[in-house]
């Protein structure tokens, strides 16, 4: 059941990535609305992340945590499809976000503690999750060429409704742990100089990737490709994901965090200079796959990485945390820095940037590395 919500919350994610903004542009909205429609998100989800994990963590469940969230997602997209006031529909998106922001946290949080103790890995888990986004990607993508925009409202919905039902057939992770959650004992975690330095690196990665993330498609319609290249491209990235999460399934615990981390900032080092320099939409699809290194071994070993130094008690506020930083701050970050230098520079210099961003991560990594094994 647990693979079954990993697939189905992600057939949502592609809804919300890949069709909302093309919904919204079939409605009339412009380009900035539709920008300031998607700003809110990782606003509000520094927010909610953070006061979602701290309850799941304080009432001692992620499942009850989760059904709420996708009650609230559900209510919030469809008051979202109804509205015809862009200002209302700001607040409603805000509040729609407000659910939908903790969802992967809260399912990362479910995973690591129904997995501790046995011999299964988070990666054999999420790669159900690249499956259910490839998936609606393709089909989705099919469904709303046939009958138009209009029905994404139906997807969505569906989507979310798929989810909470499958939602409540899980049963909550159990904890080691039977301390209840301290907030003086979480703020000395958090406060520690390992911890802050990890998630400072974290957030100079992910600030590279989240370019890509905001700024692919307009790259791809500047060098001239159609909606079906984009579609393309975000299929590619996330079948991608599927053999490298299989593969870390089976051999990741074999290596360290942060060696396995300095792998995927050199990946994105050499990704993020290959997009600086094509000019051939077609190549930016083969250069999407590398995807499969770069984001597909981050991803895994940062979550590994957060659930070793983080106790249980606190494990959906750590996964929140790391939330925060991913989607949240390196979000606004990524989307005024590379919305200038996209503007003002051009595409191939915000890239390039990113490959610097991502150089940066991998040196900050291996000295990480280095002073650990020095303190051991």
């Amino acid at each position: 059941m647990l693979r079954g919500y990993s697939f189905a919350s992600y057939m949502t994610m592609a809804v919300i990535v890949s069709y909302f903004p093309l919904y919204f542009k079939s409605l009339g909205y412009s380009t900035i609305q539709i920008g300031l429609l998607y700003s809110v998100g990782p606003m509000i989800g520094i927010i909610s992340n953070i006061f979602w994990g701290l309850m799941s963590d304080k009432y001692r469940t992620v499942k009850n945590i989760l059904i709420v969230v996708l009650l609230g997602q559900w209510i919030f997209a469809f008051f979202v499809f109804q509205s015809t006031s862009f200002v209302l529909l700001l607040l409603l998106m805000a509040a729609f976000f407000f659910f939908q922001s903790p969802n992967n946290s809260l399912t990362d949080s479910l995973t690591l503690l129904s997995i501790q103790g046995t011999n299964k890995s988070y990666a054999s888990f999420r790669v159900w999750g690249s499956i259910g986004f490839a998936i609606a990607s393709l089909s989705f993508g099919m469904i709303l060429k046939q009958y138009g925009a209009g029905l994404t409202v139906y997807l969505c919905l569906g989507t979310i409704a798929f989810s909470f039902i499958v939602s409540t057939q899980l049963t909550d992770g159990r904890r080691s742990s039977t301390k209840k959650l301290e907030f003086s004992g979480l703020v000395q975690v958090v406060r520690s100089k390992r911890f802050l330095a990890f998630m400072f690196i974290v957030l100079v990665s992910s600030v590279s990737h989240r370019f890509n993330d905001g700024f692919l498609a307009l790259f791809l319609n500047q060098l001239g490709a159609d909606q079906s290249i984009v579609g393309l491209s975000w299929l590619v990235s996330a079948l991608s994901e599927v053999p490298i999460f299989f593969l870390l399934s089976k051999y990741g615990h074999r290596y360290k965090e942060l060696p396995l981390l300095m792998i995927s900032c050199f990946v994105y080092v050499i990704r993020f200079t290959l997009m600086s320099q094509v000019e051939n939409p077609l190549w930016v699809i083969a250069i999407q796959a590398m995807h499969s290194i770069s984001f597909g071994i981050f991803l895994f070993t940062v979550i590994r990485y957060i659930a070793r130094i983080i106790p249980d008690q606190y494990r959906a506020t750590g996964q929140a945390i790391l939330a925060v930083t991913w989607s949240g701050i390196a979000g606004l970050l990524s989307g005024t820095l590379g919305g200038w230098l996209f503007r003002d520079f051009g595409p191939h210099t915000m890239y390039g940037v990113g490959a610097l961003l991502s150089a940066s991560a991998l040196l900050g990594f291996l000295l990480l590395h280095l002073f650990a094994k020095e303190s051991e």
